[in-house]
């Protein structure tokens, strides 16, 4: 497999407090997968993004609390992450990395055509922003051991049912040989 020079790396929700609550898998390993792809992607001078969710929308009436903020540094990327002047950030309060961001455009101006994507949590972030990148055209890749979830059960059923109609399921490792 050839990642191509119109691959973005789009890092989901690695961020202090999404990564604090107890996951599937160790984090620090699915961390480990997704520092060492975006160093990877940034040395071949592709776009990496990274993204958080730092709230919920306004008008949000599912929850008592309706809309809400949410404290630093709950939305702060990973230090593990090492990230760049030049990395694309997208800030967000739903699951989706383009809902409610100019993501989109940025890629589109960078002649992105393809997204990767790792981070947590698979049933929900990854799953969202899957959706979208497909429904917006972008070929979809989905790094299977640089993701996980709250609920094993939820990954494997996301990782089974659903992200095989969005995209390819890859490892971290032939990523890091398709970009050569």
């Amino acid at each position: 497999m050839t990642i191509p020079a119109t691959s973005a790396l789009i890092v989901v929700d690695l961020q202090v407090g999404t990564t604090s609550a107890a996951m599937a898998h160790p984090i620090d390993e699915i961390v480990s997968r997704a520092a060492a792809l975006a160093a990877a992607y940034r040395a071949h001078g592709r776009v990496v993004v990274l993204t958080s969710v730092d709230g919920t929308p306004p008008g949000r009436t599912t929850s008592a609390e309706g809309a809400q903020q949410w404290p630093e540094p709950f939305s702060t990327v990973l230090p593990e992450l090492d990230p760049q002047p030049e990395d694309l950030l997208a800030s967000r309060r739903t699951w989706n990395a383009f809902a409610g961001t100019d993501l989109r455009g940025r890629l589109e101006v960078r002649g992105v055509t393809q997204v990767v994507l790792v981070g947590v949590a698979t049933s929900f972030g990854v799953e969202s922003t899957a959706r979208a990148a497909y429904d917006l055209g972008y070929d979809v890749l989905v790094v299977t051991d640089a993701m996980t979830d709250r609920s094993a059960e939820s990954h494997e059923h996301v990782l089974a049912r659903v992200l095989p109609a969005l995209g390819r399921a890859v490892t971290t490792d032939a990523v890091l040989a398709g970009l050569g």
